[in-house]
């Protein structure tokens, strides 16, 4: 078996070649680029992907991307594509073709018929005189001095200059269509991602009776007692008419328990935090975690444009929403 330091030497090596490779793609960002993008921008249908073997992998990726980006795309690998998943292609649509030679008999099977629907064309290979770069309306080229493997033979500098262009296409037509996180939210709805991007306060707040609130008449053994039986470790306080006055929390309780107070008669007007940073139920979750983490504080009183408290949340409820 070959020797640890064997090993490590070869995967420097690879690491070393693919950077070439990606680093290489800044001569292929030209002016056929430049129109790629442009196609796929007026598009009025669908960027239909095609490759076969590992450019289908790259492929697949690269139609994953897109359609989550803001601009509706799906993969088809080639063969299905010859036995009826053609019809899927419309004249509106636009066609990315993957095959680092160009010569992929599978893909240059079904180019004739593409072009005699009307769907435009963009070729991606390493191979401007190809017979596929030849046939399409734009060729975007992804030519790498060497690939990675030693024999020459696996595809591997080569399928990873393909997946960044794809990334480079992706991007590009993002920024240009004014693609906005919560355009990506509503594609990524599920797992901590949607979450972050999605959830608001208002999913997520204590309201009605679970919401912690008392006059600010009260003693401050009626905050205990309130503080306590909501579980949220802090109670809003608000006046007659209904409106945050102040909070109380944990924290202040510690710190004056080494103060002459009497609890059972000083009112919690006299050691409520006054002024505490309120939030609105249509703020996002996400943003509140960071305004807490901003002041330092563990919990949020949510209140409406009256500012009367309708609901409070603190760090466990954004924990428990899996927004971290």
């Amino acid at each position: 078996m070959p020797h640890a330091s064997e090993f490590k030497k070869l995967a420097a090596q690879v690491i070393d070649i693919e950077q070439q490779a990606v680093a290489n793609l800044h001569n292929h960002i030209d002016d056929e680029f430049a129109k790629a993008c442009q196609l796929m921008f007026a598009c009025n249908g669908r960027v239909i992907v095609i490759g076969m073997g590992k450019s289908g992998h790259i492929g697949g990726k690269i139609a994953a991307t897109l359609a989550s980006t803001g601009t509706p795309a799906f993969f088809v690998h080639p063969g299905e594509a010859s036995h009826g998943d053609l019809g899927m292609v419309t004249k509106e649509d636009v066609v990315l073709t993957i095959s680092y030679s160009g010569e992929t008999g599978e893909v240059l099977a079904i180019l004739p018929v593409i072009k005699r629907i009307g769907a435009k064309l963009i070729a991606m290979s390493g191979n401007t005189k190809s017979t596929m770069a030849k046939l399409a309306d734009v060729h975007i080229c992804v030519d790498v001095p060497l690939e990675a493997c030693p024999l020459g033979l696996a595809p591997t500098s080569s399928t990873t200059a393909t997946l960044v262009m794809g990334d480079a296409l992706a991007v590009a037509l993002l920024n240009a269509k004014g693609f906005t996180a919560d355009d990506f939210a509503l594609s990524h709805p599920g797992g901590s991602l949607g979450k972050r991007l999605l959830l608001r306060l208002s999913d997520i707040m204590h309201s009605g009776e679970r919401l912690p609130q008392i006059k600010e008449t009260a003693l401050i053994k009626e905050a205990l007692v309130e503080m306590s039986s909501k579980g949220l470790g802090m109670t809003a306080v608000v006046n007659s008419s209904g409106i945050l006055t102040g909070l109380f929390t944990d924290g202040d309780l510690r710190r004056i328990l080494d103060e002459e107070i009497n609890i059972h008669q000083d009112s919690i007007s006299s050691v409520m935090t006054k002024k505490p940073v309120v939030a609105s139920a249509d703020m996002l979750a996400a943003e509140a975690l960071k305004a807490m983490e901003d002041k330092s504080i563990n919990g949020l009183i949510i209140v409406d444009d009256n500012q009367q408290p309708i609901g409070a949340m603190n760090m466990h409820d954004i924990l428990k929403a899996g927004v971290l």
